[in-house]
């Protein structure tokens, strides 16, 4: 059976880990893949990027070996980590790792090549990536029941050195979205008396980016990050928790039990469009953090949240500004927070054509926006979750072409230089007033636009 677990990886990775694999053997050294692509192999997944754990080579000539057949650069030279040029195959010798400061950085690192692989595995995260299969024989070598707990579903922490690298909280938060494991109570245990300590942003950003992009059961990921208490690092998820809702509109419970539901349901809409799903997943995240804050019993009686797309707008981008610095992503996904009620409003209100344009001209992009309503919609079972408001607003978009992209202003400076004017600040009111014209449809092409423009130069010459 173990045997098999070859077979998952390409053919060309492969032939070229065996032969890596043959030349340090016959150098007296032993080569494993370790980690993730044994992981993804026993899930009968192709694995992608490939580790390689060498023992029994001192780091110098190790490097000299593999340089002889690749290009290679060294990404981690303290930690003896070498990564072959234009390949997915990443070299590291085995090492001790002692937790000497805050973060997920601080450890003093020791290379030991002669340290065998239950003790160098026995500093990994989880059972399931501790886990070493040898290429020459197909060997799987699986000291902590790794596989096991694959099987089960299970997810288990290796041992007591887990508690020394907080992301490991986050990293068992997107597996257990990604391959639907349920986490021991030991665990569990374990990760509620880490701290979030002084994680780089970018790598708790990268942790949840995996959630959005990878998980099939996102609301599983999202259960665990509150099992674990984990949901203090994160207040305003935390605040949807017990938040009441009108229960003829939210029959499923309270906002934080919808928003799961409501990541389940995107999971579902993702698209073939990495960029495009981070944007979308991140807006159904937080379109409802403005609840906590606006909910209120009704003099009738009914729970309401008036303003809270609002409201949550700025909440969301506190909470992602925390996590990146990617200013294009924040700019992108706030406006569909802002928005995420207008497909069912215009649809109510049958919205005109400028509205549409007005909207699309927010938002970038309106199928973006009916994804997140869409998936809004999804998250209030037993209500059906057919959302036909979805369909009407993309249909108009489509019409106005206005679906995929912000409507762009026909009318532009150069045109106004080519009348005459100096560049200059008084470009900006005559812009601003032709785009406004062309959002109502006033004009739809450059010769009706500059037609337009005449008549409004003329009418500030007469005034």
């Amino acid at each position: 059976m173990d045997q098999d677990l070859r077979e998952r990886f390409s053919s060309n990775d492969l032939e070229t880990v065996l032969g890596i694999a043959r030349e340090l053997d016959a150098e007296g050294g032993q080569v494993l893949l370790v980690g993730g692509c044994v992981r993804d192999a026993a899930l009968d997944l192709a694995p992608k990027d490939l580790d390689l754990e060498v023992r029994g080579i001192q780091a110098d000539h190790l490097r000299t070996l593999l340089a002889r057949g690749h290009g290679l650069d060294e990404v981690g030279k303290s930690f003896g980590i070498l990564k072959l040029k234009n390949s997915p195959i990443e070299v590291s010798l085995p090492r001790t790792e002692t937790k000497a400061g805050m973060g997920h950085k601080g450890f003093e690192v020791e290379v030991d090549p002669q340290l065998p692989f239950p003790e160098a595995s026995a500093r990994r995260d989880f059972t399931i990536n501790a886990m070493g299969l040898d290429p020459l024989s197909g060997e799987l070598l699986d000291p902590h029941g790794g596989r096991k707990d694959l099987e089960d579903k299970v997810l288990r922490h290796v041992g007591p050195a887990f508690v020394e690298d907080p992301l490991r909280v986050l990293r068992g938060m997107q597996f257990v979205a990604r391959m639907q494991l349920t986490a021991e109570p030991e665990t569990i245990a374990l990760c509620s008396t880490i701290d979030l300590e002084e994680l780089p942003r970018e790598r708790i950003f990268e942790e949840w980016r995996k959630l959005i992009l990878k998980g099939k059961s996102i609301s599983m990921g999202l259960r665990f990050l509150q099992s674990t208490t984990w949901l203090r690092f994160f207040p305003e998820l935390e605040a949807l928790v017990d938040c009441p809702q009108d229960p003829e509109w939210h029959p499923e419970g309270d906002v934080w039990i919808h928003t799961l539901h409501c990541m389940d349901a995107f999971s579902k809409l993702r698209v073939d469009d990495d960029w495009e799903n981070l944007v979308v997943g991140l807006a159904v995240l937080c379109h409802d953090f403005g609840k906590p804050a606006t909910t209120v019993v009704a003099s009738d009686g009914r729970i309401r949240s008036p303003k809270h797309e609002h409201e949550g707008a700025e909440i969301a981008r506190c909470f992602l500004a925390r996590m990146t610095n990617h200013k294009d992503l924040l700019e992108q996904v706030i406006p569909l927070v802002r928005r995420h009620l207008a497909p069912h409003v215009f649809h109510n209100d049958q919205a005109g054509d400028g509205a549409i344009r007005r909207l699309a001209k927010e938002v970038t992009r309106i199928d973006r926006l009916v994804r997140v309503a869409t998936a809004d919609m999804a998250g209030r079972p037993p209500k059906p979750a057919e959302f036909p408001e979805g369909n009407w607003l993309l249909e108009r978009a489509e019409a106005l072409k206005v679906k995929d992209s912000a409507p762009a202003p026909i009318v532009q400076g150069r045109h106004l230089i080519k009348r005459g004017l100096p560049a200059g600040p008084g470009f900006k009111p005559i812009l601003d007033k032709c785009f406004e014209a062309q959002l109502d449809g006033l004009f739809t092409d450059l010769p009706s636009g500059l037609a337009y423009l005449s008549q409004v130069l003329e009418k500030n010459d007469s005034n």
